[in-house]
């Protein structure tokens, strides 16, 4: 059976499809609206093998020029989780911006935990970090 060329590329790209990040929540507004505020997927870019998804072109435009300055520190994972040398998976409604940073975290306590001992969960999670690309999230 031969199977069109269109149809080929369609069932590569779309096998090839990259996640969304971070529930599809618009990572800016973090920094701008100071809220979690659910994107757009008309209003997507990726970068970093996810797609992005944004409130507003303005704010997708804000991303592409520096989405280092405003991606989460650690991905779609939790902060607090990866500090104790566990992956888990965020819920972009529990935040935390220090130092120009967005961290997130999988429960509503998660926030004031990680910041009780702010830069030693920080140092702890950065040298975590190798476990994100080695472990399955949990949720």
């Amino acid at each position: 059976m031969r199977i069109p060329a269109l149809a080929l590329l369609l069932l590569c790209a779309t096998a090839q499809a990259a996640p969304v990040a971070i529930r599809g929540y618009d990572p800016v507004a973090y920094f701008t609206l100071q809220r979690a505020t659910p994107g757009d997927a008309k209003l997507s870019w990726e970068w970093d093998e996810h797609v992005w998804q944004f409130s507003s072109a303005h704010h997708r435009d804000l991303f592409k020029a520096d989405p280092v300055k405003y991606a989460p520190q650690f991905n779609n994972f939790c902060a607090v989780a990866l500090a104790h040398g566990e992956v888990k998976e965020a819920n972009p409604e529990y935040w935390l911006i220090s130092d120009g940073r967005l961290y997130l975290f999988g429960k509503p306590f998660g926030p004031d935990l990680f910041r009780e001992h702010l830069r030693e969960n920080i140092g702890r999670a950065n040298e975590n970090r190798a476990l994100l690309r080695t472990t399955q999230p949990r949720e």
